[in-house]
C-alpha cells in the first residue's frame, strides 16, 4: 500500500491532542521532510513576553516527528537538542522546517530550523529518531 507523505503527516496530526490545540498547520510534507507553522498566542509566551522555549521546542519536535515517520515506518525520537537564537513574540507565526540529514539502519538524524514567517531565525533543533516497527497507517498500527 502506497501512502503519500502528506496523508501520513495529517494522520499523525489528527491523532494528537497537542498539535491541534496549538494550531499547528502542515505546510508541506515529503520524504524525510516536513514544514509546519504555528501562530504564537498570549498563552504560549513566557514571563518576559517572549515565546516560551517549550512551545518552540514542541513545534520543532512535531516537524521532526512528521519527517522521520514520512516513509510510513513508525518512528520515535531517541534524543533531541535545541539552540535558541532569537526571541519570538505574540502574534508571530513560527515556521519549522525539518530535513533528514542521515539514516543508518533504524536510526535517523534530522535538523529543524525554526524561523518567523518573514524568515527571521529563532532556533535550530537536531533530533535522532529510531524506528520501532509497524506502520503509521495500515498494517502494524
Amino acid at each position: 500500500m502506497s501512502i503519500d507523505h502528506r496523508t501520513i503527516a495529517e494522520t499523525m496530526l489528527s491523532r494528537e491532542g497537542t498539535g491541534p490545540a496549538w494550531g499547528i498547520e502542515i505546510l508541506e510534507a515529503g520524504e524525510g521532510y516536513s514544514k509546519l507553522s504555528m501562530r504564537l498566542r498570549p498563552d504560549m509566551l513566557n514571563g518576559h513576553g517572549m515565546a516560551h522555549g517549550g512551545m518552540i521546542f514542541a513545534l520543532a519536535d512535531t516537524a521532526f516527528a512528521y519527517a522521520c515517520n514520512s516513509r510510513n515506518q513508525a518512528s520515535v525520537g531517541a534524543q533531541a537538542s535545541i539552540a535558541y537564537l532569537a526571541p519570538a513574540h505574540g502574534g508571530d507565526v513560527l515556521v519549522a522546517e525539518a530535513r533528514e540529514a542521515a539514516v543508518a539502519g533504524r536510526s535517523g538524524v534530522y535538523t529543524v530550523s525554526v524561523r518567523t514567517d518573514d524568515g527571521r531565525i529563532v532556533a535550530e533543533f537536531q533530533g535522532l529518531s529510531r524506528t520501532i516497527g509497524g506502520a503509521v497507517i495500515g498494517e502494524g498500527v
